[in-house]
């Protein structure tokens, strides 16, 4: 299978290309800063997968909001736009997504058929997951894979923490109860592929066993052999994103119940086994 990636030097690109290779699949990169050339590279693709999206785990200024937006949605209609042109064309589009299509809280349980949240970052996911149901138009199978935490020892939200917990200056965010919806790279890449190969529709990629951040903080302080006593409270993390600030301090519970009910089998479904196969020997 010949599959284009967009945005595949990203994080989760890295492990999903290193993941097609591994079956003998092709994957072949591109870039949406130029969508008519990312299109014409797509020409005679199996697949795209559309992985572009500026980072959200920055502070949130107006500017960064609207980059937010135009690297997801817009970016994707234009690709989308100019795929029209292209013969052949790809059978299959999958998109990337995120859990913040659900809101955050800190009581309820969501899955796939759960509503969209009505914050920013809901309501961005809602118009970006909108971009990529365009492609059923042109004829593709059209999946789309809303994102947790993903966990990776080269980069993603452990490439974050694990500076500051491997100096023991750790520790629980706000108040720790809020649920922290996370999964491993390599059921990310899984996910991925799952979703290639003949799943449509929404699929959580999450773990089955989501934690709150009082036991995610625990779990990693204990992975690392390395205390975690240093709360991070509400006005710090205000401090570092500003408005996103409520992602990290609110947090969702999301169960991936589409995603196992159509056969994906996670490799790493328990936090504390997962920190264990990333971080090996520390």
């Amino acid at each position: 299978m010949r599959v284009t990636l967009l945005g595949g030097s990203g994080f989760i690109g890295r492990h999903l290309a290193a993941a097609l290779r591994a079956r003998g699949d092709e994957p072949v990169a591109a870039s949406l800063r130029d969508p008519d050339h990312a299109a014409a590279t797509s020409a005679g693709s199996d697949a795209v997968v559309n992985l572009t999206g500026a980072p959200v785990a920055v502070r949130w200024t107006a500017a960064a909001k609207r980059t937010m937006w135009t690297s997801r949605v817009d970016a994707a209609r234009a690709y989308l736009d100019a795929l029209t042109r292209v013969e052949p064309r790809p059978a299959v589009y999958v998109s990337a997504s995120a859990v913040g299509y659900y809101g955050t809280n800190r009581t309820a349980t969501f899955t796939e058929t759960s509503p969209p949240g009505d914050d920013y970052l809901a309501r961005l996911c809602v118009a970006w997951e909108a971009e990529a149901d365009r492609a059923a138009a042109l004829g593709m199978r059209v999946a789309k894979v809303r994102t947790g935490l993903v966990l990776g020892a080269d980069g993603g939200v452990l490439g974050r923490l694990l500076p500051v917990f491997r100096l023991g200056l750790g520790g629980v965010v706000a108040s720790g109860a809020q649920w922290y919806s996370w999964v491993h790279a390599d059921d990310i890449a899984g996910v991925y592929l799952h979703a290639l190969d003949h799943v449509d529709g929404v699929l959580n990629a999450t773990a089955p066993n989501p934690v709150t951040n009082r036991d995610f903080t625990r779990a990693l302080a204990h992975a690392l052999h390395r205390p975690a006593v240093f709360p991070v409270p509400p006005v710090a993390a205000g401090l570092l994103l500003g408005e996103g600030a409520y992602v990290l301090t609110e947090g969702q519970r999301v169960l991936p119940e589409r995603t196992l009910a159509t056969g994906y089998t996670f490799r790493h479904p328990d936090l504390s086994e997962a920190l264990a196969a990333l971080l090996p020997s520390s």
